[in-house]
């Protein structure tokens, strides 16, 4: 019988709640009519590199 892979099943829970998290942040945003912060928002958690403005 194969053993349960936990550390599996963690990250599968932790990439659902991220997911959530920034659909949530994103509705937010959509709320507000702010642009700027849902663009600032997710390239923030897509790319550490800061961008010129």
């Amino acid at each position: 019988m194969a053993k349960p892979n936990y550390q599996f099943e963690k990250r599968q829970k932790e990439i659902a709640k991220k997911k959530k998290k920034e659909e949530k942040l994103l509705r937010k945003a959509e709320g507000r009519g702010n642009e700027g912060e849902v663009e600032a928002v997710s390239e923030s958690t897509e790319s550490p590199a800061p961008t010129a403005e």
